[in-house]
């Protein structure tokens, strides 16, 4: 089955913004994360489509590539797959050419060990102040008994293949090809004795535990690069690197959008109608809003420097809470005559006490006088 359009994907337009990309993938991450769908199959391949489209579009130069070729520019086998775009562009196009035409000058380049991707589950407050997280991966690990090198005695001879060059050249007419050593993978050694606790292979399958410093203001679909910190490469070769994708959990409280925190105040109809100074949750402690009188439900007050720090360029943003008017549940007698008493007030003139309800009702007194007026005309 043919992949969908990444824009596709993530509900975007193919102008989109470097912000509205992170915003759309955050919203299907929420929505269909693996962890908030336990056994969805289907919830499942959605993330990992978004995942995937993402890695893409959220790196400039992969989204230039991707609008130039689409996903053919991905097809090559290097870096492919879900979520799993590590490769350089020029590795890419470095490594066809110098395969094919012999221009890498020099030994071959033995492959190194694999990246590994983790996902980090964090609290809203940690991604805002940084935290210092300790995970655990599998992986292939550095064989100890021999020190990495899958000798036995620690003694490696010279590639009878290619000679130590890390290349062989092979002859077709008038082409003359190079190629990475089928027998040494381009290191130009091989092992005379295999060590017998990795098999020659100088790396064990093991579990290590690392520290992970995760920096403030991070969001979900940031990454973090631990160089070195991925598989161990084949004797002789580099090990790769891991990436820890961060997912941020949804708060009891607060919802981001980039830099901005956003959260509901609930308040009293008296409180709305007199005003009050109300106490309010930040994530550094509490704050107070000045509510003035005849505040209507929905209206929205900032309190600046009180959101999120900026990773990438220290900006702080702003905290917007928005309150909504609650009506009173479970009164008593003496409240409910209250109430009576309050609504009998306004006798003839309740319109200009409530601008919402006389403007939404003026609007439907001049939305009929429309549909009676259409209606005669073509009578």
């Amino acid at each position: 089955m043919s992949k969908r359009d990444y824009y596709d994907v993530l509900g975007v337009s193919r102008g989109a913004s470097a912000e509205e990309l992170k915003k759309a993938f955050r919203r299907l991450a929420m929505k269909y994360h693996p962890d908030r769908n336990p056994g969805d199959q289907s919830c499942e391949a959605h993330f990992k489509e978004a995942k995937e489209a993402y890695d893409v579009l959220g790196d400039p130069q992969k989204r230039a590539l991707y609008d130039r070729h689409g996903h053919a520019a991905f097809e090559h086998g290097v870096g492919a797959g879900a979520g799993g775009f590590h490769a350089d562009v020029g590795d890419i196009f470095g490594d066809i050419f110098s395969d094919i035409f012999g221009m890498g000058g020099g030994r071959a380049r033995a492959r190194g060990g694999a990246d590994l991707r983790y996902l980090l589950e964090i609290d809203l407050e940690e991604a805002v102040f940084g935290v210092e997280k300790r995970i655990e991966i599998p992986t292939l690990a550095r064989c100890e008994a021999c020190d990495g090198s899958g000798s036995a005695d620690g003694k490696q001879e010279t590639c009878r293949t290619c000679h130590g060059h890390g290349r062989v050249r092979m002859q077709n007419g008038i082409f003359s090809i190079q190629q990475t050593c089928p027998h040494c993978g381009g290191v130009g050694r091989i092992v005379a004795h295999p060590c017998k606790t990795c098999r020659g292979e100088g790396r064990v399958q093991r579990t290590k535990t690392l520290a992970v410093k995760v920096p403030a203001g991070v969001d979900t679909g940031d990454r973090i690069r631990l160089s070195g910190e991925g598989q161990a490469g084949p004797p002789g070769a580099p090990p790769g690197d891991l990436y820890v994708e961060i997912h941020v959990r949804e708060h009891e409280l607060f919802q981001r959008e980039g830099d901005d925190l956003y959260c509901e105040v609930p308040i009293r109809f008296s409180q709305a109608a007199l005003g009050a100074d109300l106490v309010v949750p930040t994530l550094d402690g509490d704050a107070v809003i000045r509510i003035p009188p005849e505040t209507q439900t929905g209206k929205a007050f900032r309190l600046r420097g009180k959101g999120v720090r900026n990773v990438r360029n220290g900006r702080v943003g702003d905290l917007i809470c928005r309150v909504v008017v609650e009506t009173p549940v479970k009164l008593s007698k003496r409240q409910r005559e209250l109430l009576e008493e309050f609504e009998a007030s306004f006798g003839d003139d309740a319109r200009a006490h409530t601008p919402r309800a006389s403007s939404w009702f003026d609007g439907v007194k001049r939305f009929w006088e429309r549909v009676t007026s259409g209606a005669r005309a073509e009578g």
